[in-house]
């Protein structure tokens, strides 16, 4: 168990919940030491409710269960930061996040995800899929194309198209980094790397 101060704010601690692929942030809670220990042992959030006076898990009711994926501390030891995959709509309005709209930011590891689900089920009726297996040689020539008309569109006026072919770009591009079994987020971290060496 993390070493939680429990004690500083009389109990509990406050637990800011995060989505795994997005890092959207969906909602925020208090936990006792009980609740914790009981999300710890079932992979799904629990909170403590100070208005109902016991333990809540989010989704008992609606189905739409929080899936812990990562646990940290705040540097305090008194504030939780938990990763997780929602089930469904995290607030009671229906929306994904109790602090505004879905965010089309981070929207491509999400993406991702889509793209690894319908391949690796072989989903016979997808694009993705049938590209996949097509082979390497095939994905990167289509990447390859998408690359020659975003540069093409990049010289007109029309900024929709532009943004539309760079879409096709980058969607590609997550097919071709798939057949390779690299992450997206192994791409950003060469970047960070380089940012970091270079001061």
């Amino acid at each position: 168990m993390t070493n939680i101060d429990f004690k500083k704010g009389n109990g509990l601690v406050p637990a800011i919940i995060q989505d795994n692929n997005t890092l959207q942030v969906l909602m925020a809670g208090y936990m006792n030491e009980e609740a914790y220990n009981k999300t710890v042992s079932e992979g799904r959030v629990t909170f403590y409710s100070r208005s109902k006076k016991r333990l809540w898990t989010k989704g008992e009711t609606s189905g739409n269960y929080l899936i812990v994926n990562n646990i940290t501390t705040d540097c305090d030891n008194d504030a939780l930061l938990i990763k997780v995959s929602p089930a469904g709509p995290v607030c009671h309005t229906g929306s994904k996040s109790c602090f505004g709209p879905e965010l089309s930011k981070g929207f491509i590891y999400q993406l991702e995800n889509i793209i690894s689900r319908r391949i690796d089920d072989n989903a016979e009726a997808s694009y993705t899929n049938q590209l996949y297996r097509k082979g390497i040689n095939k994905v990167a020539q289509k990447v390859g194309e998408e690359a020659i008309e975003l540069v093409i569109e990049a010289k007109d006026d029309n900024t929709e198209l532009f943004k539309n072919e760079a879409a096709d770009l980058l969607y590609h591009f997550l097919i071709l980094l798939k057949t390779r079994n690299v992450a997206f987020e192994d791409i950003e971290e060469v970047l960070r790397e380089r940012h970091a060496a270079r001061g």
